[in-house]
């Protein structure tokens, strides 16, 4: 199986319907260093879903023409990828967006799990027929599965988290939710901010929010699962200090922009030292 650790991640909820696809278009830009294989985004419109993914760079794949047919929304995920190892396909291309009897998701994903091997062994030989190679796949089978049992796509996301080792952060959205997830050892970067007009924007970088002319908030806790929705936003903890606090020193020295700045340090002052 291909390995893909360093990817880019981003979302938007708005409050008001507006083009969240331009949006989407300028954070990956600004993520762009952390993926250059290929890239994507999903556009939520009152609950249809539209995607446009390819490989190749952002300015590249989405053209003006591109951009305007995307239709507005209130909601959006945006994905770069970055390939270590491994063929290159277009059908490894985020976000994944799936179908199922309680609606649909989309979801973009940054990191490797470790036990990958073991939890799609465990699903197929359930029936699970996979059409990638990404760990990205086991993780929305993994949700889907919760999801049939729970209420809530946040609480079905908190149970496969159950299940997942490694490092990951998630932006996933249903079709009225924005969620971001961050790994419980903190090994991937994600953080939020806000606009002045109340648009929540979730990405990998403080860069990508500077990008979109949001003040940036603070970083997602180790293991917090992030909900945005019409009526504000909500913080899950369960899975904060279950485990043992772990960063990646790359994103120090190599992965991340010298702009950026991660759990309160800044990625230029870092690198000086």
């Amino acid at each position: 199986m291909s390995i893909h650790e360093e990817c880019g991640v981003f979302g938007v909820f708005s409050p008001e319907p507006t083009n969240v696809a331009a949006m989407a278009y300028y954070a990956l830009y600004a993520l762009q260093h952390r993926g250059q294989e290929s890239c994507g985004i999903t556009v939520n419109d009152d609950g249809v879903f539209s995607s446009h993914k390819d490989l190749g760079l952002v300015n590249d794949v989405f053209s003006r023409e591109v951009l305007s047919r995307f239709p507005e929304g209130k909601i959006a995920i945006g994905h770069v990828r970055y390939g270590t190892t491994g063929a290159t396909s277009r059908r490894n291309c985020q976000p994944l967006a799936i179908n199922h009897q309680k609606g649909q998701m989309a979801l973009a994903h940054n990191g490797n799990l470790s036990n990958a091997d073991l939890l799609r062994d465990k699903l197929e030989l359930a029936g699970a027929i996979f059409h990638t190679t990404i760990d990205t796949e086991i993780i929305a089978y993994l949700i889907t599965q919760a999801r049939l049992k729970v209420r809530s796509i946040e609480e079905a996301v908190s149970q496969a988290m159950n299940r997942l080792e490694g490092a990951y952060s998630l932006c996933l959205m249903s079709s009225t939710k924005l969620i971001a997830v961050r790994d419980p050892q903190g090994f991937r970067p994600l953080c939020y901010g806000r606009m002045p007009d109340g648009t929540w924007v979730v990405a990998s970088e403080s860069c990508a929010l500077s990008a979109v002319g949001a003040e940036l908030e603070r970083d997602l806790l180790p293991g917090e699962i992030l909900v945005f929705t019409k009526d504000g936003m909500t913080s899950r903890v369960e899975h904060c200090h279950t485990k043992p606090r772990k960063s990646c020193v790359f994103e120090y020295i190599y992965f991340a922009r010298p702009d950026s700045i991660i759990d309160g340090v800044s990625i230029h002052a870092a690198r000086t030292r």
